[in-house]
């Protein structure tokens, strides 16, 4: 199959990244939001004895809060801290308390008129849009150019403005922050210099995921993954988990396998290069939630000294690994897929023997994957899985 890069991070540490998880603050907010529930834990075993391993669990994101991807967690959660920060500044309070998003809405509805701001390769935009939907805010979403029209639409249905740029992820990025103004905040997934607090807390927001993997595996009473493999666009997943398993006290250390996009791999290439760089567009990829050319100035640190090997991966990957998905039961969108198919294209290399060896694998270890999102454009979906052209429902 095509090509692979592999890098064992040489600025991987030993010590704990930072000062740990942010709490479970955000999961306490999260289960105040309408639909709330665990998303699972599936245990697959058809991809262990496919993968050599005992276990691999799939943490399947397809369906969250109404939404086909994990986004919304740390969107909402942002959006939310954003807000009361605004409230703070303008009417001297914050929001607390609440229980239910009525009663937040109610709240809000004094900060009116105002507009939520993002650029998007489809599902963050969506989750912003979203949350401007139940608070009855309007909002303005910039995507790039060679978006499908399938999550224009979908960012649409929300009652968003779309507008498209001329250009990549990184150009909607910066068209995006101009936006920024006293009736207009921007809730961007992704940081750059003096913009740096809402991304923060859109990595704080994806713990809740976490959070409900550890509760699930304490209930089932089996141990922590030997190896998690995690997606990277800006990287602010990749934060996330960093930050969870690499945080001081964290009951297991298990290695960490980060993969992007050949054409976007950003992280990666910063990393070779010791310090965030910016790649140059195109970054074209049917993995379309990690075509991205630059890292978040957030998620950099974390990111960079947490992950121990990073791998960057052509799309007939990603394919093949949707269609692995799909036999399990398990229906994942290309960048929902992109975490095994990393963890496959590894293994299947030529140094496949020489990469469990880095990675940590043998017959008794447990990996755990993402799937982060669904059918999110559902006529390829069923062209990659299906070789055919009828569509798959992306809604529950």
């Amino acid at each position: 199959m095509s090509r692979i890069r592999v890098l064992l991070n040489p600025l991987a540490s030993a010590s704990p990244v930072d000062a740990g998880p942010p709490g479970r603050e955000p999961l306490e907010f999260h289960r105040r939001l309408p639909g709330y529930a665990p998303t699972p834990l599936m245990d697959t075993p058809r991809l262990a004895d496919s993968l050599g391993v005992r276990r691999v669990w799939v943490k399947d994101e397809s369906h969250r809060l109404g939404l086909p991807a994990f986004k919304i967690l740390g969107a909402s959660w942002a959006t939310y801290r954003a807000l009361e920060e605004h409230a703070r500044e303008r009417l001297g309070s914050g929001f607390e308390p609440w229980q239910s998003i009525e009663e937040l809405k109610e709240k809000v509805e004094h900060l009116k008129p105002l507009t939520l701001a993002a650029a998007t390769d489809g599902n963050h935009g969506r989750a912003v849009a979203r949350m401007a939907r139940l608070l009855g805010l309007r909002s303005r979403i910039f995507v790039p150019s060679e978006m499908v029209r399938a999550r224009i639409e979908a960012i649409e249905s929300e009652g968003a403005e779309v507008v498209v740029v001329d250009g990549t992820y990184d150009d909607a990025v910066a068209r995006s922050a101009e936006e920024a103004a006293e009736r207009c905040l921007v809730i961007s997934d992704t940081s750059w210099p003096g913009y740096t607090s809402v991304p923060r807390w859109v990595i704080e927001g994806y713990s809740t995921i976490l959070w409900e993997i550890d509760r699930e595996l304490e209930r089932r009473e089996e141990k922590g993954p030997d190896l998690v493999v995690v997606q990277i666009g800006v990287g602010a997943f990749a934060a996330a988990v960093t930050r969870h398993y690499r945080a001081p006290g964290a009951p297991s250390r298990p290695k960490l396998l980060g993969v992007e996009p050949e054409r976007a791999a950003c992280m990666l290439s910063s990393v070779e290069a010791g310090h965030p760089v910016q790649l140059p567009g195109p970054h074209t990829s049917v993995m379309a939630g990690l075509s991205c050319g630059t890292p978040s100035l957030i998620a950099w640190p974390l990111v960079s000294r947490g992950v121990d090997v990073f791998i960057a991966i052509e799309d007939e990957w990603a394919k093949e690994a949707m269609r692995e998905l799909a036999r399990s039961n398990i229906v994942s969108g290309e960048t929902g897929a992109a975490g095994l198919a990393g963890l496959l294209a590894l293994l299947k290399s030529k140094t496949g023997a020489e990469a469990r060896k880095l990675i940590g694998l043998n017959e008794e270890a447990s990996v755990l994957i993402f799937n982060c999102e669904g059918a999110t454009d559902p006529e390829s979906y069923a062209r990659v899985v299906y070789g055919a052209n009828k569509a798959v429902s992306e809604n529950p």
